[in-house]
């Protein structure tokens, strides 16, 4: 709408709010029409003295040009659809045309630049980035690494059609994370190829030693895909972007007519900002029945992606020698790592009570929904996630960018630890379809964190991952509790796993009554026997593991510190705990 209409709308709202509901604003799609309401309600407390805001959202699709922002200035507020309502950081491209076997369509200049994207939805179906195989279990594993030359030796049939293309990209299977590597050259040498890569990915991929690329003896090198070259586009459902033209190329599915098709890519990285400081944060905020779709996530297109583990990226990493020797009991440490975090959709900072009830976050190209630091309450209770590229929900920090990741975080500021969230019966499905490294749930220091009765499934790695740090040394956690979750068809892509996994010392925390179950067994993995159930890695410590059904006790204690306890978990757990893991029914 334009401007004129929306203040009229708006204030006819107010003002029919003031006789009935006191502080309802009615929002219809619009620019900025929902920055706009805040602003309107910002003014009605201030003024007007006005409490309890519910910003009402009208059906429709709300188009981002930036991220919306909410904060202090909005405590109270409680925004909620009405229909269908979608907040989209999404650009339709249109106007194609035949040439040859493909269609191709201009792309647009966004916010006055070009406009790049690393996902394509057509109909609401992901299309394929193009890549040279269309079933995982035909990648090519590589022959060797020289990591003091910062080269990948792979068969030469493998790199043969893309041997000109100047932005080709490497997705390279590493043990339980892949990389993302932007491709610098490629020199034959006869049956085999010389792969290079460009800055600053390379050289963080081959100083770091966990995860690594691996050669073994016994036919289980790291596999690997290529993609993002127009030579890889071969099969329908692929798309290719030149981004240089602004031509976008694409093979249609079955079915689809490109003269009416909906074809969205993603152009806004954040779709919703909760931004308060440390002392003055947002709260009792709430959010309703609201879709998040078609953000982006352009990073590793620019920096490559190296992750450390759940898809936070390292900045820094190397090897120590002589190993570093450290306190109580741990082992010593072999290496040196400070890491980012990827970006999401939903970004929330310095916030209490700030939660979200029946929303869908979906279409997405990183993390779905993060509560990051100086989070105190809050919750997300009956959402689905599904199609995203990387973690469903993150919550708490995973070691601050200036914090070497293997080190007990214990800061003396303690609000800002993730403290009191409450996460579920959510469906959290067909999430981490990009970086596979990723997790259905992370938490990582985090504190009196709930995380029940989720149902997760679908995911390429780990359902649910608690704990950060690699030590048994006392840090911020403590109090934790997974209970009630249903875990089924994980590890689609990596191993090294588990339905949960925990990590560090968090005393007093609760793992029971989870259901763990239905594990994938891709063929392109390091080490085929090296998944589990339930896995306790280096450093879990005060962790009571009981009453979780799982269908063997196939279970890894590794490096764990002390006060660990594991009682009645197996197939002999009763069919009434059973019973009562996943998604609890409204009413119960």
């Amino acid at each position: 709408m334009n401007v004129h209409k929306y203040f009229l709308t708006l204030a006819t709202a107010v003002i029919a709010g003031i006789n009935a509901y006191a502080t309802d604003i009615v929002v219809k799609p619009g620019a900025y029409s929902i920055e706009k309401a805040l602003q309107q309600a910002r003014e009605e407390k201030r003024l007007n003295h006005a409490t309890d805001i519910c910003l009402r959202l009208q059906e429709g699709t709300y188009s981002l040009n930036q991220p919306i922002v909410v904060r202090p200035e909005d405590n109270g507020t409680r925004i909620i659809a009405e229909g269908k309502v979608i907040i989209s950081g999404g650009v339709k491209i249109s106007g194609w045309k035949k040439e040859g076997k493909y269609y191709v369509a201009d792309v647009p200049d966004f916010n006055g630049r070009p406009l790049e994207f690393r996902q394509m939805w057509v109909n609401g179906s992901k299309a394929v980035r193009a890549r040279d195989v269309d079933d995982f279990e035909k990648m090519y594993r590589i022959r060797n690494v020289d990591k003091t030359k910062e080269t990948i030796y792979v068969p030469a049939e493998a790199v043969k059609k893309i041997a000109g293309a100047k932005y080709a990209e490497m997705v390279l299977h590493e043990m339980w994370c892949v990389a993302n590597l932007r491709i610098k050259d490629i020199k034959m040498m006869g049956d085999s190829a010389a792969v290079t890569f460009h800055q600053p990915e390379s050289h963080v991929h081959f100083m770091h030693p966990w995860p690594s690329p691996m050669v073994t003896t016994d036919g289980h090198n790291s596999a690997f895909y290529l993609t993002n070259a127009k030579e890889l586009l071969d099969s329908e459902g692929e798309w290719y972007l030149d981004a240089k033209a602004s031509k976008l190329y694409y093979i249609p599915r079955k079915g689809e007519d490109m003269k009416t098709a909906e074809v969205i890519v993603p152009a806004v990285e954040t779709l919703l900002k909760v931004e308060g400081t440390p002392d003055q944060p947002v709260k009792d905020v709430t959010f309703e029945g609201i879709t998040f779709s078609h953000a982006t996530w352009m990073r590793p297109s620019i920096s490559g992606h190296a992750p450390l583990q759940a898809g936070m990226y390292m900045t820094e990493a190397y090897k120590l020698r002589p190993k570093m020797d450290r306190p109580n009991g741990d082992h010593k440490l072999d290496n040196q790592g400070w890491v980012g975090r990827p970006a999401a959709a939903v970004a929330i900072n310095c916030a209490e009570n700030v939660s979200f009830t029946k929303c869908t976050f979906r279409h997405n190209a990183s993390t779905g929904l993060d509560y990051h630091l100086y989070i105190k309450g809050g919750s997300v209770d009956r959402c689905t996630f599904t199609d995203i590229g990387g973690n469903g929900i993150l919550a708490g920090g995973f070691s601050p960018e200036g914090f070497e990741a293997h080190k007990p975080y214990d800061p003396t500021d303690e609000r800002i630890i993730c403290t009191g969230l409450s996460i579920t019966n959510n469906l959290i499905t067909d999430v981490t379809n990009e970086d596979w490294g990723c997790v259905g749930i992370g938490a990582g220091f985090v504190k009196d964190i709930r995380i029940c009765n989720n149902e997760i499934s679908e995911v390429s790695y780990t359902g649910i991952s608690m704990g950060w740090g690699w030590n048994q040394q006392v840090c911020a956690m403590s109090n934790n509790l997974v209970s009630g979750n249903l875990i089924h068809h994980y590890a689609r892509h990596m191993y090294d796993t588990a339905g949960i996994y925990t990590l560090g010392s968090q005393p007093h925390s609760l793992i029971e009554g989870n259901v763990v179950r239905d594990i994938y067994s891709p063929g392109y993995v390091h080490d085929p026997e090296h998944w589990f159930y339930l896995y306790t890695d280096e450093g879990s410590s005060g962790i009571i593991v009981r009453n979780n059904w799982t269908p063997a006790e196939k279970y890894l204690k590794n490096a764990n510190g002390p006060g660990n306890t594991w009682e009645n978990n197996g197939p002999n757990v009763p069919d009434s705990i059973k019973a009562k893991a996943g998604i609890t029914p409204v009413g119960k």
